[in-house]
């Protein structure tokens, strides 16, 4: 069949296809089902992406990694063109360079075509932002269609992982999905069952939809303001009374999608400057060094690594020995909790705007289906456990369930194509 669910993940990406009238996700890098939402362009031309481009950039090898790819839509951003060797680039085109490579994988991997899909989408790009919404999603449409594919149709996110779910329960039930991933957390409330898993239209079955433009990636960025940056300077003094260095230069360090901003010449020059009237400039020494030398997004990879370990264990170290010799910073499950608690109820917070839209009551959600990265994080599953306690837990293939319910609704959309 020709007929394929894509999901394009802040993170990692997915591509499913159709075996057998079942949804199986293809082997993209490797043996692996999930390649990371990453490209490198080396100083040569030559583009990697998945696991190899963050290889090479760990190793080492000159040139420009990227990362959180999905970010950028629905921003000023998208439009923005990044510095790769001599020349400019567009993250427009960015975008189109990976998916049409994980599409050609796929395409080797399954032996077809594949030609129809149905892409997925967070409930919001943007928040709060309709217009910035629909350009987010038209230019996903366009992008898909530029790289090969004939018709591209939406399904949110959520609403895919309740119908991966939905393969799994014997008996009806209202279900709250919650879709916590890189970029967005994402909730639905469906009503779901056997007996409606074969229905052509679903739509009376969607009680409810919402989400918030925040993911793990934010937890990253707010751990590593609150934890790691004031060791490279952020908080501390200039020497003039009254003010501190500027503060935008750690905010891009600390976001993923802009820390490629800092390696802009005029940006280091300025960052320089700084240093010539900062009042402990061996703090702005270590961030000259990581601009320097274009290890942004290194120290980010280290923050998520400790974020990630925090998951299953009370503490974590992150090494700084490339930096300066000794430095190091310890995070502890309370610093995390201190310093994104309240990206966790903000996400929660989600929750009860869902319940208002379907006029349900906490109790009467049966259970509460998780996927997503970000749900491992403890204090984000018991803000989501709390808001409906009643609730059975059920935890999803956390980077599979999303990519394996749109390759169901590609076939529901589309049937079997040869």
């Amino acid at each position: 069949m020709s007929i394929c669910g894509l999901d394009f993940g802040t993170s990692n990406t997915t591509l499913g296809t159709i075996e057998g009238h079942a949804p199986v996700l293809a082997v993209l890098e490797a043996e692996y089902t999930t390649i990371p939402s990453a490209i490198f362009y080396e100083v040569d031309g030559a583009v990697l992406i998945g696991r190899r481009a963050i290889e090479a950039y760990v190793d080492g090898a000159p040139g420009r990694l990227m990362r959180s790819l999905k970010s950028v839509l629905g921003t000023s951003l998208i439009d923005e063109t990044t510095r790769l060797g001599r020349e400019r680039t567009s993250f427009r085109d960015v975008i189109a360079y990976y998916l049409g490579a994980v599409k050609r994988r796929a395409e080797q991997a399954t032996g077809r075509e594949l030609r129809d899909v149905v892409h997925g989408r967070p409930v919001h790009f943007v928040d709060n932002a309709p217009d910035a919404d629909r350009k987010a999603e038209q230019t996903l449409q366009q992008i898909a269609r530029e790289i090969g594919f004939d018709d591209v149709t939406f399904q949110f996110e959520p609403i895919a992982a309740a119908l991966d779910y939905e393969r799994q329960i014997a008996s009806e039930e209202v279900a709250l999905i919650a879709d916590i991933g890189g970029g967005t957390s994402d909730f639905s409330i469906v009503r779901l069952g056997p007996a409606r898993h074969g229905k052509a239209d679903r739509s009376a079955d969607i009680l409810a939809n919402d989400g918030v433009r925040i993911g793990g990636t934010d937890f990253d960025r707010q751990l590593s303001l609150g934890v790691v940056m004031p060791l490279f300077g952020f908080g501390s003094a200039m020497k003039r009374a009254g003010l501190d260095v500027p503060s935008s230069y750690f905010h891009d360090l600390a976001t993923w999608s802009s820390i490629n901003r800092m390696y802009e010449p005029r940006v280091i020059a300025d960052i320089r400057q700084v240093r010539q009237e900062a009042s402990e400039p061996a703090l702005i020494d270590r961030l000259v060094r990581v601009v320097d030398e274009q290890r942004g997004h290194t120290l980010a990879m280290e923050v998520e690594d400790a974020k990630i370990a925090l998951s299953d264990q009370r503490r974590a170290d992150i090494p700084l020995e490339w930096v300066a010799p000794g430095l190091s910073a310890a995070i502890g499950r309370p610093d995390l909790v201190s310093h994104t608690g309240q990206l966790a109820d903000r996400i929660a917070a989600r929750i009860k705007n869902c319940l208002t839209q379907a006029r349900l009551a906490a109790d009467d959600i049966d259970a509460v289906f998780l996927t997503g990265g970000s749900v491992r994080l403890a204090h984000v599953r018991n803000a989501i456990k709390k808001a409906v306690p009643s609730a059975r837990i059920v935890d999803g293939d956390t980077f599979g369930a999303v990519g394996k319910g749109l390759t169901l609704e590609a076939l529901r959309r589309y049937g079997p194509r040869d």
